[in-house]
């Protein structure tokens, strides 16, 4: 297998917005990524979220491991943490794809971000981007798929699936700041 990435290539972008009605000193985005229960992840896109767990690197790098349904395929998604921070997170995935064809691998970066509106509001982005690995482009050409119809599928898919999920992710960031200020009173 080839974990080539090829970054001149896009498979696909979205990056999708919502309120968060907390103060931005509130909010934790790394906090609540690495401490989101599985039951609140499904909670955030179903049917299409499966599984999720914090894990770390060899080198203690911080992980969120997310299993996901995107359109037809299985996204068993490795993310690394380059940023995590109370209001950023980059997030970069070598993730495996099942797809009806056969499994493939894609890079995606998943970036989390706020920022403040106002003293009680911020806005919350949620940003996805997928290039293909060597492997994936193998893949596609050993089915006979056009580069252009693969990157139409997933930004089809992908972007259906981050325009439900943000929505419901902004969401539950809103309740773990408001219940991690409620619990810094006691």
């Amino acid at each position: 297998m080839s974990d080539i990435i090829i970054t001149d290539k896009l498979l696909s972008a979205s990056a999708y917005t919502a309120i968060i009605n907390a103060p931005i000193e509130k909010v934790d985005i790394a906090d609540w990524l690495f401490n989101l229960p599985e039951a609140e992840y499904q909670r955030c896109c179903p049917p299409d979220h499966i599984s999720a767990g914090s894990t770390r690197t060899d080198d203690g790098t911080r992980m969120s491991i997310n299993v996901e349904m995107i359109g037809k395929t299985l996204m068993v998604q490795h993310y690394v943490a380059e940023i995590a921070r109370p209001s950023l997170c980059r997030m970069v995935s070598t993730s495996d794809a099942f797809t009806p064809n056969g499994r493939t691998r894609v890079q995606v970066i998943w970036t989390l971000s706020v920022k403040k509106i106002d003293e009680n509001t911020c806005e919350y982005t949620n940003s996805v981007v997928a290039h293909p690995t060597q492997e994936f482009l193998d893949f596609i050409a050993e089915h006979g798929t056009p580069f252009a119809d693969a990157a139409d599928a997933r930004q089809r898919d992908g972007g259906n699936h981050n325009s439900r999920e943000t929505p419901l992710f902004a969401a539950s960031i809103e309740r773990h700041a408001l219940a991690s200020a409620a619990s810094a009173l006691l």
